[in-house]
């Protein structure tokens, strides 16, 4: 029996680091697309279209998590489960219910949205620019969340080639060709609206259209008794519910910020921090590798009770998270100038401690992914969601007493130590519930070994002269000093070299 345990988890590591060349591929190319997506806007438009460009997409994103009832994450890991227990009849039953409730939901919300956005744009933020941004984004309300339920549907069933094309690759391509061929075409601050209009729908068509043609059997007739019917929406709503709220404050601790200070401030500080912001979440990379598949994985394992399994996956992947991760957290904490002078210009070096201060938040909080996920595989979105509204409260108030003063780095310093606080609190909580530390002994190894490079950087750096070119080659030395320094310290296991040898026979075979 624990032979073969062994053997499955060996084999759900290996689909798991399967999936994540193939994801890490789109996200290196959505990271592309979508860098480049902003950093046009930010140049060719100034840091004040920038910000109004921002605080729209954060407020589209409330209403569309508000709106969306937490359908989505619900359906995500019901059909995860039903799937382990071979009940296609179910999974009809919670998408066609999940559909029709959408729909009314998110006709509403767009009505509120279009009616409020003068009220918004002049009372809250004292521009009457955002105005066409929040109207034309009203449209995008009943869109985006019709993606995100067929996007969900496409996770559940494993189909993590399609999920990452559509989500990663076709969406942000979409948008930055359209972005620049409006431009071309004389458009201005209506190329930035419509090009992400024409991303969001270009989603939900081949959302769907996967859905109908790839897991045809979820679209078929049902036949189950109205008892069971009324229980399985009961329990799909008690564990939505809280994640209707999650949804609306899982991103807060960088929305809430830019909201503050286009309050406060102006939307031409919102720009200048929205440099920072998306170069820290260059951290959520690493988790996003592993976790589109460990979700359904360990939800499909936990309807089969194998806790053993659903440990080593838990470690194994938080150890690869931080691998990954700190090499790129100690290089925006060192050069986060550089940073951003690379990709969004010398006219947004004023978010460079800014920088900083949020990669160490972003750095604990991806440590913090294997947990969240591990609680909420458990169903507990209500002890989640009382976390988030905590974390909520205190960064609000944090951002209220610090902005006025310190700008950008108070937000900043307000997202780092709520992102720290959340991320002890669901570490230990995940403990609780499931009795899986997500972190291993030899992460401290790792973090003992990275210190030799860093000195070395140091050391260096005191005798060469600082130039683009130089700092290219410190970064190189950097990296490769690292991996080696892990390769010959025994920070790797049999798990990590199995996996190895298995991308390694791929290589080859591929020759």
């Amino acid at each position: 029996m624990a032979e073969e345990k062994e053997k499955d988890l060996d084999k759900f590591l290996k689909l798991i680091a399967k999936s994540s060349v193939i994801v890490f591929v789109s996200l290196i190319l959505s990271k592309i697309f979508t860098y480049a997506y902003r950093i046009i806007i930010a140049r060719s438009f100034g840091p004040e279209v920038y910000g109004l460009f921002s605080l729209a997409i954060m407020i589209l994103g409330w209403f569309i998590a508000f709106s969306s009832l937490g359908l989505s994450e619900g359906l995500l890991r019901y059909v995860a489960l039903y799937r382990g227990e071979k009940k296609t009849n179910k999974i009809r039953f919670i998408l066609k219910t999940s559909i029709t409730i959408i729909f009314f939901s998110t006709i509403i919300s767009a009505i509120i949205l279009f009616l409020l956005s003068e009220f918004i744009s002049i009372n809250l933020f004292h521009n009457p620019s955002l105005i066409i941004f929040l109207k034309i984004f009203s449209i995008l309300i009943p869109l985006g969340v019709f993606s995100n339920i067929f996007l969900s549907v496409i996770r559940a069933y494993e189909k993590i080639n399609w999920h990452a094309f559509i989500l990663n690759i076709l969406q942000n391509a979409i948008k930055l060709i359209t972005l620049g061929i409006l431009i071309i075409l004389g458009f201005k601050t209506n190329a930035v609206i419509f090009s992400y209009f024409l991303g969001v729908l270009i989603v939900l068509i081949a959302s769907y259209l996967v859905c109908r043609y790839k897991i045809p059997e979820i679209f078929e007739k049902y036949t189950l008794q109205k008892k069971i019917q009324k229980n399985i929406t009961k329990e799909l709503f008690s564990y939505s519910w809280p994640v209707l709220f999650l949804g609306l404050l899982g991103g807060i601790l960088y929305s809430a910020d830019s909201f503050v200070l286009g309050y406060f401030k102006s939307t031409l500080e919102v720009g200048f921090y929205n440099a920072a912001v998306p170069i820290a979440l260059l951290l959520s990379i690493a988790p996003q590798l592993f976790t589109r598949l460990f979700f359904p994985l360990i939800t499909r394992e936990y309807s089969r009770r194998n806790i053993k399994i659903i440990k080593g996956l838990s470690q194994q992947v938080g150890k690869w998270i931080f691998i990954l991760n700190f090499p790129f957290f100690i290089i925006m904490v060192f050069f986060p100038g550089v940073l951003i002078n690379i990709l969004f210009g010398k006219e947004y070096l004023i978010a460079e401690n800014a920088l900083r201060i949020l990669a160490i938040g972003a750095f604990f909080s991806s440590l913090a992914t294997i947990s969240s996920n591990l609680i909420l595989m458990m169903g507990k979105t209500k002890i989640f969601l009382i976390n988030l509204i905590s974390v909520f409260i205190f960064n609000i108030t944090l951002n209220i007493i610090l902005i006025p003063k310190y700008g950008l780095n108070g937000a900043a310093f307000s997202t780092m130590l709520s992102g720290i606080i959340l991320s002890f609190v669901l570490l230990f909580q995940a403990h609780y519930y499931t009795s899986i530390w997500p972190l291993r002994r030899k992460m401290l190894r790792i973090f003992i070994v990275t210190l030799i490079p860093i000195a070395l950087l140091r050391g260096i750096k005191q005798f060469i002269v600082i130039n683009n070119l130089s700092l290219i080659l410190m970064g190189l030395f950097f990296f490769l000093s690292y991996v080696l320094l892990i390769f010959l310290t025994g920070c790797l296991d049999k798990n990590d070299f199995m996996i190895l040898r298995n991308i390694k026979k791929k290589i080859i075979r591929k020759k």
